[in-house]
């Protein structure tokens, strides 16, 4: 079997959070493996939306990097960034820029690798879904086996949030997508709930990889108390955590509506920790609302997030209406290897719905429903988990 892989992705490390981890884990673990990986991709900009540093002064070019990892036969990571449009504030219309922009520029890498020793492998993770055009052009003219893996059904869930409004521009994605599904030799995707949708659009067969968790790194502590001293919190205060991307899709303005429920509960926090467009916002909300109940802690270094999961006594897992079977929260495996109670929005009969009740790892409410937050928050710090 040949062992050379050609990834596309528009998100990669050392970005901590979302798609770019499980790339990048993935990838390094390839390579250690034997595999001759090249990948393509942006400069990290996840979640913060705006390019990280040490990057900040060469984003506006492409830069080739290597990274030695140590794997079998001397395999090292090659990775080539190709500059894009950040937005600061992502709009629906800014996205599709966005989107966009790596895509003409990813374009020209992809061209030029076409001229290069040949690829067994060329494999691209969705979104941004339309880089499995450029996946399905190297295939044809290389013949390479193409594998083509889905994190989020991005198409269904700009239109369930009404992110981009357009039936007209859905309807033509949505046939580029088709194309993409039925020319890849392989598609994968991380729930049982995203393989069901997308058998009925390509009518083949989906394989089931979810993401995954290091338990070597993220696991129970004892005495937890003591650790929220780390973060400035009282070690008597029950701390209900929201840790990750602070997007619009999240809807997390429940999260202060609920701290201003239990703002005369005394020793009750409730923690945002994590980066995003929506960050400023619920700052500005925060402030008109003089909630004195709530800390926003910024995206925090991988060494302390073990620390600061074990913290909370409650983890908050949001989604606005129609995303549970569109997408899987990543957050959730961490939270159960960390021995963490979990509320967990998703509708009934959705496949995140049956995932956590199945197996009784958290507790279920339907999304949007801030009564239903409330009490799940009370239920959860008034019994024994």
């Amino acid at each position: 079997m040949g062992k050379r892989i050609l990834f596309i992705g528009g998100n990669f490390s050392p970005e901590q959070t979302g798609i770019g981890k499980y790339s990048g884990e993935m990838l390094d673990w390839l390579s250690k493996d034997g595999f001759d990986c090249c990948i393509i991709t942006t400069f990290p900009y996840y979640p913060q939306w705006k390019v990280q540093a040490p990057y900040t002064k060469s984003r506006f070019w492409y830069k080739k990097e290597t990274v030695e990892n140590g794997g079998k036969e001397g395999m090292s990571l090659s990775i080539i960034r190709c500059p894009h449009y950040v937005p600061k504030n992502p709009t629906g219309l800014k996205r599709v820029i966005s989107d966009f922009t790596f895509f003409v520029t990813c374009s020209f890498v992809v061209i030029w690798m076409l001229f290069k020793k040949r690829f067994d492998f060329v494999f691209t993770v969705a979104p941004p879904f339309h880089l499995g055009l450029l996946a399905i052009l190297y295939k044809k003219i290389r013949r390479a086996k193409c594998l083509y893996h889905i994190q989020d059904l991005q198409i269904e869930v700009a239109q369930n949030l009404h992110i981009l409004k357009s039936k007209f521009f859905f309807n033509i994605l949505l046939r580029m997508e088709k194309y993409i599904l039925k020319s890849s030799d392989f598609v994968s995707t991380i729930s049982e709930g995203m393989v069901k949708k997308i058998k009925i659009k390509c009518k083949k067969d989906i394989l089931l990889l979810p993401n995954w968790v290091d338990v070597k790194k993220f696991f129970p502590i004892e005495n937890r108390k003591d650790l929220k001293l780390l973060f400035n919190l009282c070690p008597e205060e029950r701390v209900i955590l929201y840790s990750g991307a602070i997007g619009e899709k999240q809807g997390l303005e429940a999260i202060l509506h609920s701290a201003k429920h239990f703002e005369s509960s005394p020793g009750i926090k409730f923690v945002i920790c994590g980066s995003g467009p929506y960050k400023e916002k619920l700052l500005e909300l925060n402030k008109s609302m003089a909630l004195k109940n709530v800390v926003f802690m910024p995206l925090q270094p991988f060494e302390k997030l073990n620390y600061l999961l074990n913290v909370a006594d409650v983890h908050l897992v949001l989604q606005k209406n129609g995303a549970s079977d569109l997408t899987m929260p990543s957050k959730l495996s961490t939270i159960f290897s960390v021995g963490g109670v979990s509320i967990v929005t998703a509708s009934a009969g959705s496949c995140l719905h049956d995932v956590i009740n199945a197996a009784n790892s958290g507790i279920t409410i339907e999304p949007e429903n801030q009564n239903a937050l409330n009490s799940a928050i009370r239920y959860a710090l008034t019994n024994d988990h």
